[in-house]
């Protein structure tokens, strides 16, 4: 592995301890207690595990033990690591019980207690670059999807030259499963989950879609099914059942049947929290106080996800594999106030490069930690797994391979410092430009019209449009309504295309230092620049109407047919060629002049 260059800045002065929150979930001494008798066995052709939040959900024919009732096995054979990454989506910095939320995520907070909790961790600000990030260890501008997502009905997904995570970790010996969010494209066979590295696929393409029946409509008219088990429509599954829970199911099933003497690598990507805002009735009884629709609806779907990670949790330990297990847990960016998310007292949101878009809620959770029950503060970024967890694996990773992550393994278990100085946020060539940016406003070497966004050391610079910049209070949530909080929205001004702030001592952006700063700022806009020069073009081609699902049975899903237009491209060389030879009989004197054909084009 060849890591990016970094850049070195004088740090500032070291800031002020920030103020710790602490809330702790009463609940499960009580709870436990009272549900005990309550809870009953009911085998399926796979269980389903419960820590009891709840009443029993009948539709789901669950499977409810008590963690330890079934013993671990003391060994395994193999001394590769079992590998589970968990990704929400659309989760809030502030909306984990760790983070001082009111919504109640036991599971969460128990995990992220007994492991290591990332709390100076990023990733992107939407859903596609995150998803990218992690399983190419490359930043975006490495990879072409620098702007936006990647939309339904665009002919694009991860490019196919970059080997990805589940294929390393196969080349080693890795059993490796997805279940859950896609999201990188799938307008040909090959972009497919099961053609990028994965044994098995169950999952949605898509970015969103109706939580129940899994459907999706990108537009009026373009609407279709989004359940897949591996490379086909999953119409088998189209039984209304949450999507949540089935994920869950699927996951138990995979352990069930896998020999935890293998190494397994599990990718989870949860749905939720992402809109539309769907969840079981029962996960509402806690939040009837909550007022604001939207973030109630929010809170059952994260209690609903909080018992779905426990679930998965207690499956590692029934059949074999937690003791040899680590379990990372991550959000793929920022919450979205307007669908009940908050990433108080962070400013702004999913979709933008301040903190609350790309600051994200983060641990690992393994008896294989050395040191456990600690927070970690030193910079860690998405693309980092990539590294880490290969290391981990015992893989290879080609030394003429220009990644832009760490192996950050040691900074997680061991306290010892992060590799990582730097992060590039983004820079995006294509995103609406800056009124007022322009090469003058940065100082010559960078044009501020462009949005982008660099952190280095402690410093971190954005230029062009970051996006919404409010601060959303939980007041915002409350009867009060919105004008509570407007008190914290500014506009931003006139003119103004650069920030520079010291996160360390500011990681709220209140106080914006570029003009206190210059010269931090020419450093950063230097490293901007250094990296810009190694960047991709930007893959963002228009949509393409063979995409409809009506073409495809009512399914999305591939509809580029390589095969089609390799005949289409043997067909018209044979006809070319078939028209030339009628050409040379018409006309046989051409050949003596050899300037005859150069304006002539065939058929």
């Amino acid at each position: 592995m060849a890591p990016r260059g970094r850049a070195e800045l004088p740090p500032p002065q070291p800031p002020p301890p920030p103020p710790q929150q602490v809330w702790l979930w009463p609940g499960k001494m009580l709870a436990m207690g009272a549900l005990a008798g309550f809870w009953v066995l009911s085998l399926l052709t796979y269980g389903y595990l419960s820590w009891g939040q709840g009443l029993e959900d009948e539709e789901e024919g669950s499977l409810r033990v008590q963690a330890g009732e079934r013993p671990e096995p003391s060994t395994t054979a193999t001394s590769q690591p079992h590998l589970i990454f968990i990704l929400a989506d659309d989760q809030g910095f502030r909306d984990v019980g760790y983070h001082g939320s009111e919504i109640k995520t036991p599971t969460l907070d128990k995990l992220a207690a007994e492991g290591v909790k990332l709390e100076n961790y990023y990733v992107q600000p939407i859903c596609t670059p995150s998803r990218s990030q992690f399983i190419t260890g490359k930043y975006q501008i490495h990879t072409g999807l620098q702007h936006s997502i990647i939309r339904p009905t665009q002919p694009n997904c991860l490019p196919l030259d970059n080997a990805t995570l589940p294929q390393k970790l196969k080349e080693v010996g890795y059993s490796t499963h997805m279940v859950g969010k896609w999201h990188l494209g799938f307008y040909k066979k090959e972009c497919m989950p099961t053609k990028r590295g994965f044994d098995t696929f169950f999952g949605s393409l898509l970015g969103s879609g109706d939580y129940y029946t899994h459907y999706k409509c990108d537009s009026p008219g373009m609407c279709g099914y989004d359940l897949y088990e591996n490379d086909h429509a999953a119409w088998d599954y189209d039984n209304g059942l949450y999507s949540t829970q089935m994920y869950t199911q699927r996951v138990q099933q995979i352990l069930a049947s896998h020999n935890p003497a293998k190494p397994i690598f599990l990718y989870i990507a949860y749905q939720a929290v992402h809109s539309p805002l769907q969840a079981p009735g029962r996960y509402f009884e806690h939040y009837r106080s909550i007022i604001n629709i939207n973030r109630r609806r929010y809170a059952a779907m994260l209690s609903c996800l909080d018992e779905a990670i426990n679930n998965v949790t207690l499956a590692l330990k029934a059949y074999g594999f937690y003791n040899n297990s680590i379990i990372i847990y991550s959000s793929d960016n920022g919450g979205q106030p307007m669908a009940g998310g908050s990433n108080w007292p962070l400013r702004g949101s999913k979709g933008t490069y301040w903190e609350g878009g790309i600051r994200a809620v983060g641990f690992v959770h393994s008896p294989l930690l050395k040191n456990k029950g600690t927070v970690c503060k030193e910079l860690v970024h998405i693309t980092d797994w990539y590294p880490t967890l290969i290391s981990l694996a015992e893989g290879q990773i080609d030394e003429d391979i220009q990644l832009d992550g760490y192996d950050i393994w040691e900074t997680i278990s061991e306290g010892l410092r992060s590799p990582r100085v730097d992060i590039l946020h983004n820079i995006d060539p294509i995103y609406t430009k800056a009124k007022n940016g322009s090469l003058a406003a940065g100082y010559g070497i960078w044009n501020t019209a462009i949005q982008s966004a660099i952190r280095v050391q402690h410093w971190k610079l954005l230029t062009g449009n970051p996006g919404y910049s409010d601060w959303v209070p939980p007041q915002s949530f409350s009867n009060l309504g919105p004008n509570r909080w407007h008190n914290e929205r500014i506009t931003l001004s006139t003119g103004k295309s650069i920030w520079l702030f010291n996160i360390t001592a500011d990681p709220y952006e209140r106080v914006d230092l570029s003009s206190r700063y210059p010269g931090i700022v020419k450093k950063l806009l230097r490293r901007l620049s250094q990296f810009n020069k190694t960047a991709v073009p930007v893959r963002y081609p228009p949509k393409d109407p063979r995409s409809n699902p009506r073409l495809n049975g009512g399914v999305w899903g591939p509809w580029y047919k390589e095969e089609n237009k390799k005949k289409k491209a043997s067909k018209s060389k044979a006809e070319k060629k078939k028209k030339k030879s009628k050409t040379k009989k018409k006309r046989p004197k051409a050949r003596s002049s050899p300037n005859c054909y150069s304006g002539i084009i065939p058929g």
